[in-house]
Parts: C-alpha cells; sequence; structure tokens
C-alpha cells in the first residue's frame, strides 16, 4: 500500500487534544449533499465539534444542481419539492421566503408535476396528428384507475399473480390493454392510438421512477413509496437555496470541497493482527479486495496513531490523506455503492448490505433545456407529448442506441415566459439517457429538433438557440439519478442498507443473518449489544452509518427523503453521546 499522510490531532492543536482526552467524538460524513449536510448540522447544533464532510466535487449540493442563465435558474436535478404538509424541505423553504414568488401555476396538485399546471397537455403522434382531448381524457382516467391498483398489492398485502411478473410495467401495459380492447364503444382507430399511449405514459412514469423502464418496478413494494400531502412547488431562485440554507450553519472549515475518498477501512480495532484468530480471505470472497489495504495480517490503519488515540474507523482520501474518526456517515448514491462497493469498505460489507444493494434499482433521468427566440407552441399548450403510434402493440421500452431519442416522453413548457423565456424541457431515462449523455450539444440539438417538427407536423420550426441537459449517469460521484424498488427487492432490502456497521446481535437477528463470522469481520459473533461510552477499549457500534435517499424506505427518490435520512443518523449519534455531553454542561 503507498504510504498516505496521517491526519490526527495536530501538535499545535490543544483544544482538539483536550476533546480527545475528554471523548469528544469525531464524525466525518463523507458527500456534502441534502443527506450529508443535514446530519452535519443536526450533530453541530448538538455540541458535537469534531465533525468533518468531504465532498468529491467542487460544491455542495449534491443531487440539487440549479443553473443560473441570465435571468433564469434552471434546475438540472431536483426540481419540485414534493408535497407540504410535514415536508422539511418545504418548511425550510417557506419559512425564509423562497416560495414568496412562486406562482398559483407552480403549484401543482397532480401526481406526474408539470411546470405549470395551467394549460393542457397536448399529446401529438409521430405523423404529427395531435389527439383529440376527449380520447386522452378517457384513456388517462383508465390509467390512472390502473395505477391506483398498482398501490393496493403493498398496502392491502393483495398477492401478485405469475403473469404480472411482479412487475408495475407488465401489470399496468396488460390491464389496461385489456381494458382497451374490451371496450365496446370505441372504434378500432380510437384503440390503437389508446393502445400506443400506453406506452407513453410508461415512459413519463419510468421518468418519474428514474428506472430504466418500469417492468423493473416491482409491483408488490411499490405502494410502499409514501407521497406527502398537499401540492408540489418550485423555488423560483433554485432549489440550490435549500441546499444553501442547511449549509449557513455549518462552519466553512468543516466542509472540504474536491475531497473524493478513496475507501472506509472500519473495524480497525478488530482487525489487528492476532495471529491465528485471523481467519484468512474466503476464496471468491467478493467482498474483500486483494488490492491495496485491508488485507488479513496487515497492521490496520487505526493502529498508526499511538495506543490512547486508537481509531476504530479511518478514512482513506484519494489525495492519499488518511483521516481517524470514531465515526463516519456515508452518504455516496446507490450507484456509487453498486460500482465500488467491494472497494470502498474495508474490511468488506456484510452479505445481506451487498445482496440489498445489488437488489435495489437506480437509473438515469436527464433532462434536455431547448431554448427558442419565440414559441411555437401555443399558450395554452403547458406540454408536448410524443406518442408513436406503431408501439401500440409494443411490449418494451428498450431501443437500439440509434434511436435513443424513442425514449424522449416530451417536452414540458417552463412557466412563466417572464421568468424562464421560452424554453421547453424534455425528459429521458433509462439506458437511453446514458446514450444521449455520450452525445455532444449539436446533435442532440438537431434530433430533438427534428423530432419537434415531426410530432407537430411544422417543418420551420428553428433550432434552439441554447441547449443545456443533464448527465447523472455518467458522472462518477453519483451513477444515476435516484433509486427506486427493483423487480426482487423491498422496503427490507432500504432497511439492510441504512443499518449501521458493525451489526449488534440484536440487530442480525432482526433480519434473519448468520452470527457467523464472515472471512476478516472479526467483529460478527463478539460485538456487544449497546457499548454506549466513548472507550476505545471494545468495538465501538456505529463507526460507519449510511443515509441518502435511498435509504429511506417511505422517501425514497426524494429531497425531503435524503434530507431525513441525515437527521436519522445524526440522531443515532446524539443518542449515543446523550450522557457524555450531558455530563459536559
Amino acid at each position: 500500500m503507498q504510504s498516505c499522510e496521517s491526519s490526527g490531532d495536530s501538535a499545535d492543536d490543544p483544544f482538539s487534544r483536550g476533546l480527545r482526552r475528554r471523548g469528544q467524538p469525531r464524525v466525518v460524513v463523507i458527500g456534502a449533499g441534502l443527506a450529508g449536510l443535514a446530519a452535519a448540522k443536526a450533530l453541530l447544533e448538538q455540541g458535537f465539534t469534531d465533525v468533518t464532510v468531504l465532498e468529491a466535487s467542487s460544491h455542495i449540493g449534491g443531487r440539487v444542481q440549479s443553473v443560473k442563465l441570465g435571468h433564469a435558474t434552471f434546475e438540472l436535478g431536483a426540481t419540485w419539492i414534493h408535497g407540504s404538509h410535514g415536508n422539511p424541505i418545504y418548511h425550510l423553504a417557506e419559512a425564509n421566503g423562497l416560495l414568496e414568488e412562486t406562482t398559483d401555476g407552480e403549484r401543482s396538485v397532480g401526481r406526474i408535476s408539470l411546470y405549470s399546471k395551467n394549460g393542457v397537455a397536448c399529446y401529438l403522434t409521430n405523423h404529427g396528428r395531435r389527439i383529440p382531448k376527449d380520447v386522452v381524457e378517457e384513456f388517462s382516467d383508465l390509467y390512472n384507475e390502473v395505477y391506483n391498483l398498482t398501490q393496493e398489492f403493498f398496502r392491502h398485502d393483495k398477492p401478485v399473480n405469475a403473469e404480472s411478473q411482479n412487475s408495475v410495467g407488465v401489470f399496468t401495459r396488460e390491464e389496461v390493454r385489456n381494458r382497451i380492447r374490451d371496450d365496446p364503444d370505441d372504434p378500432e382507430a380510437t384503440k390503437r392510438l389508446k393502445l400506443a399511449m400506453i406506452q407513453q405514459y410508461l415512459k413519463v412514469e419510468s421518468c418519474e421512477s428514474s428506472s430504466h423502464s418500469m417492468d423493473e418496478v416491482s409491483l408488490s413494494a411499490f405502494g410502499e413509496w409514501t407521497e406527502i400531502p398537499g401540492a408540489h412547488h418550485i423555488i423560483p431562485s433554485g432549489f440550490m437555496r435549500v441546499v444553501e440554507l442547511l449549509a449557513e450553519g455549518i462552519p466553512a472549515h468543516v466542509i472540504q470541497l474536491g475531497k473524493p475518498v478513496r475507501c472506509v477501512h472500519w473495524d480497525q480495532a478488530s482487525a489487528r493482527p492476532r495471529g491465528p484468530e485471523i481467519e484468512p480471505r474466503g476464496e471468491g470472497d467478493h467482498n474483500h479486495d486483494t488490492g491495496e489495504g485491508g488485507q488479513a495480517g496487515e497492521e490496520p490503519l487505526g493502529s498508526r496513531w499511538d495506543e490512547e488515540e486508537q481509531w476504530p474507523v479511518v478514512v482513506e482520501c484519494e489525495d492519499c490523506e488518511l483521516i481517524p474518526a470514531d465515526h463516519v456517515i456515508v452518504t455516496v448514491s446507490l450507484g456509487v455503492l453498486k460500482r465500488q462497493y467491494t472497494s470502498f469498505f474495508r474490511p468488506g460489507l456484510p452479505t445481506e448490505k451487498v445482496a440489498a444493494i445489488h437488489r435495489l434499482g437506480i437509473g438515469t433521468t436527464d433532462k434536455i433545456f431547448l431554448e427558442f427566440e419565440e414559441p411555437f407552441w401555443g399558450p395554452e399548450c403547458n406540454s408536448l407529448q410524443f406518442v408513436w403510434e406503431d408501439e401500440a402493440e409494443s411490449r418494451t421500452l428498450t431501443y437500439p442506441p440509434e434511436l435513443w431519442y424513442r425514449k424522449i416522453c416530451g417536452f414540458d413548457v417552463l412557466y412563466p415566459p417572464e421568468r424562464y423565456g421560452h424554453v421547453l424541457s424534455g425528459w429521458i431515462c433509462g439506458e437511453e439517457a446514458l446514450v444521449m449523455e455520450k452525445c455532444d450539444d449539436e446533435a442532440v440539438a438537431e434530433i430533438c429538433t427534428e423530432m419537434l417538427r415531426q410530432f407537430t407536423g411544422n417543418p420551420n420550426i428553428p433550432k434552439p438557440r441554447r441547449i443545456l441537459r443533464s448527465a447523472w449517469g455518467s458522472n462518477p460521484y453519483f451513477r444515476g439519478s435516484y433509486s427506486y424498488t427493483q423487480v426482487g427487492s423491498s422496503g427490507a432490502d432500504v432497511e439492510k442498507l441504512a443499518k449501521p456497521l458493525p451489526y449488534t446481535e440484536s440487530s442480525k437477528t432482526a433480519h434473519g443473518s448468520s452470527t457467523k463470522q464472515q472471512p476478516g469481520h472479526l467483529f460478527s459473533s463478539k460485538c456487544p449489544e449497546q457499548p454506549l461510552d466513548a472507550n476505545r477499549g471494545s468495538v465501538k457500534p456505529m463507526q460507519v452509518l449510511f443515509s441518502g435517499e435511498a435509504t429511506h424506505r417511505k422517501y425514497y427518490s426524494t429531497t425531503h427523503g435524503a434530507l431525513l435520512s441525515g437527521q436519522r443518523e445524526a440522531a443515532r449519534l446524539i443518542e449515543m453521546y446523550r450522557d457524555l455531553f450531558q455530563q459536559g454542561t
């Protein structure tokens, strides 16, 4: 392992040394998104003074990314505050005047939020025809009836039949299709249009769920996601203002930008070489790398400091700095965990946590903003929705790379134009979004313009004067937009992902896990139930905690879920050290 710089308490910092002697815990938070900032803020407010936030990118905010162009702010990431009653994001924004300029049209109560509830959605076919309003309304009512059925499997514990393959997409497509075909009143031409609309609605749903296809979303778990009552709100000054409000109470020195983490070395006390007690790494054990560090028999990083300063966790940064800690709160995305869990943790993660990472899903939802000199759409139009008539019998939402653009479900009109200008916001998700991310701006603008000409039947639509788009899937610090319960997963996997390490006996038993030691995991069967002191002579609980939207069972995929998960993990540590801080008052 290459030599790395150790970052302990410096000799010229007697205050920090004093805190260490009194047992002041050191907490490192990985990630300065909503979860990480919420955790750090909560800890600092409760008297924790040794807190460090490590952010890989050059800015805070995570998957909140507000871009200011001219007088307008465009959201490449989080856009809406979903629900108002009891939503901490809403209350934070409302209390600080961030919603004062939000127009009535930007307070949507619809399930799928548009930029404005005013006006109507224009459903257009690839033959340049607009689908009649009454046909759209009939189909929408039918689709929403079936959507409500998808919620009942979890909420009423209804059995899932084999034909649905436990898939929201398969169930919805077949149920809607059968009802359309059985309708005696519709002529065949109308039925064909409605059948084609199924795929368009499922594309929108996939963008909402950030899945490649709704076929991959679990039907039995779909209803567990909980919607907060109240309207959805847009923040005119940018969602980043919420991030800035969270960060206001955090001293500048706490947050280190441009500080990617290579590995979290945890359970360092148990990892001390103990001769025959150390089990060899199992053959084919993918949870333990043979790369730098973490090998059986190697001196644990936590022992590089003197005996009085034994640390259970050491965070190894990409720049080779080693940061010792009592606790680490990991807020990286599920996409990053899927890509890097084998090398990001040493020793490797327990089997059940690895299985949860594999089972849960995360996909990419991207936006494509197109700015035009003048609107070519009518003032009553709030969106242009693309319906491919040749997809009436289609049972897949996967396209070859050269046809990636067919996954664009439509374009929303940004409202009001006095704020945004004449801008459309397109939506694309899944593998096709990843293909789009590899294209240059010119190519994407050209293809989108051709689509708009084709579906509107107007060959004179000019190319946009400006394009702005997201690229969440290829961003190495995210590898996706947000999580969903994939077929084969459930809310129990979210709980397993959120469970702190090392496991206690009770937490393993509660989840039916074996207490048998894994190779290299010397804590497994010996971890005390609840050692709430700060002594380093025994295995410290809650060395590695997990937060982020993917760890919230009811509110995954949302900003409020991310914020609440950060507060949840901070609360664990606050409770753990409650007696310690009370003694100091």
